[in-house]
């Protein structure tokens, strides 16, 4: 008799801890996932602040965050009336910043190759901006490798696929790689990647901010604003621009997606399998060892083989691009080769190209590319992949959980909310063309 109570005690003890698995003890083994995990510095690490939380943003000490600058940024970035410094006639005054980093792609170009100067057309989420097959082909301003976020750049010390923009952090002591006459010289100048990016963008994508374009286009208050404790001779100029569009891009911050949400204490935020997912991410599959930065990317360089663009899917594409070279583009070592730097990993699915090639067309393919661990290039020898690339042994539902963490729970619905109520100009923005105009209803 007392065997039998004793078993059903037991019983119903088991029966009553299996029905208390629930979603706070998921939670639980969330967060000591994260705390424990590679490279953790705890669940505060990865909650980003609000966009107007200028104090707790990262920042460059010698661009600090204002609101007049962070307005004079909005608008600038959107601005396609300083697209005067272009080579194509007809396409003056109608690509800007945006054209290649907008909103409805999560800030990237929502398309495998960014077309600024020499694109048309907006399409449905801006996936439809094509070549203009009016013009000459060399003429048009394209990106030889995919177009990388400008979503939670602020987390970045360095910038680009190579890190070549900023003076510091990991480009520290490299000045002998900032060759005079280059975008990259624009390194001299001391800024961080981000305003040191901006800046060099401006001629690079043929924008032109002069004391005369910006005062006939109605801004010169805004930089008085702006930059009132900077001399009148260097305040209409390129790089106090660059400093304003760095400072706005510093705001573009994920922070409603269901992960921050659920960091900043709201556990229904993630459904169930999202939390499965990102136990995974933390663990098994082991993406925290590179992505581990507060927006999930890192400062970090590895090859893990993936291609290069496919020449007839892009405009302009050059076989002895150093591009697919990775950092090694920018330190010009051999053992830098085809390494490209951990990209940050919100609003993915925003623009469905993956990889510096954009070879992959899906969150899925990534991952279940990384848990098989074969590389893709060629070109890029064994002794070259990293370390971190290999088998994981992941299975079809683990590839599912993690993809809907991904894709879904690093997901912020409400990126719009990051784009200017008007400009100055008037124009349609982010582009200025007929088709644009059409497509985004400004005609």
């Amino acid at each position: 008799m007392l065997r039998t109570l004793s078993i059903l005690f037991v019983s119903s003890i088991f029966l009553w801890s299996s029905c208390s698995t629930d979603d706070s003890s998921i939670d639980d083994d969330l967060r000591f996932s994260i705390n424990t995990s590679e490279n953790s510095r705890g669940l505060s690490y990865y909650t980003m602040p609000g966009s107007n939380e200028y104090s707790r943003i990262p920042q460059d000490l010698r661009n600090p965050l204002t609101p007049e600058k962070v307005n004079l940024g909005r608008m600038l970035f959107h601005e396609s009336v300083f697209g005067t410094a272009g080579i194509i006639e007809d396409h003056a005054k109608t690509y800007s910043c945006a054209s290649c980093h907008h909103s409805a792609a999560g800030f990237q170009a929502g398309m495998m190759q960014g077309i600024g100067e020499g694109g048309i057309g907006f399409g449905i989420a801006g996936e439809g901006r094509k070549v203009d097959f009016d013009v000459a082909m060399g003429d048009i301003d394209v990106q030889p490798v995919r177009t990388p976020s400008a979503l939670n750049i602020a987390y970045q010390t360095n910038v680009l696929w190579n890190g070549q923009f900023g003076a510091t952090a990991l480009n520290a002591g490299t000045e002998d790689l900032w060759p005079d006459g280059t975008p990259i010289a624009v390194n001299r100048l001391g800024y961080e990647g981000v305003e040191t990016q901006a800046i060099a963008g401006i001629a690079v994508h043929r924008l032109e901010f002069t004391e005369e374009t910006i005062t006939e286009n109605g801004y010169k208050e805004y930089f008085d604003q702006a930059f009132s404790r900077v001399p009148e001779r260097r305040r209409y100029t390129d790089e106090m621009a660059g400093l304003a569009l760095a400072a706005y891009e510093r705001t573009l911050l994920a922070n409603q997606s269901p992960f921050q949400q659920w960091l900043r204490g709201s556990e229904a935020a993630m459904t169930e399998a999202q939390k499965e997912g990102a136990r995974l991410f933390f663990g098994k599959a082991e993406c925290n060892n590179c992505h581990y930065g507060p927006s999930l990317a890192a400062m970090e360089f590895h090859a893990i083989g993936m291609k290069d663009f496919d020449p007839t899917m892009v405009a302009n594409f050059k076989e002895d691009d150093p591009s697919k070279l990775g950092r090694a583009s920018f330190t010009k070592r051999a053992e830098d080769e085809y390494k490209f730097k951990v990209p940050q990993l919100y609003n993915l699915k925003n623009s469905p190209f993956y990889g510096h090639g954009g070879s992959f067309t899906s969150v899925r393919e990534v991952i279940e590319y990384k848990n098989q661990a074969i590389a893709e290039n060629g070109e890029v020898r064994k002794d070259q992949l990293s370390p971190y690339f290999h088998p994981l042994g992941l299975d079809e539902v683990e590839i599912d959980l993690l993809t809907d963490f991904v894709e879904n729970a690093l997901y912020d619905p409400h990126l719009e909310r990051y784009d200017p109520d008007a400009i100055l100009s008037g124009y349609c923005f982010p582009n200025n063309d007929y088709l644009s105009k059409q497509d985004l209803g400004c005609e």
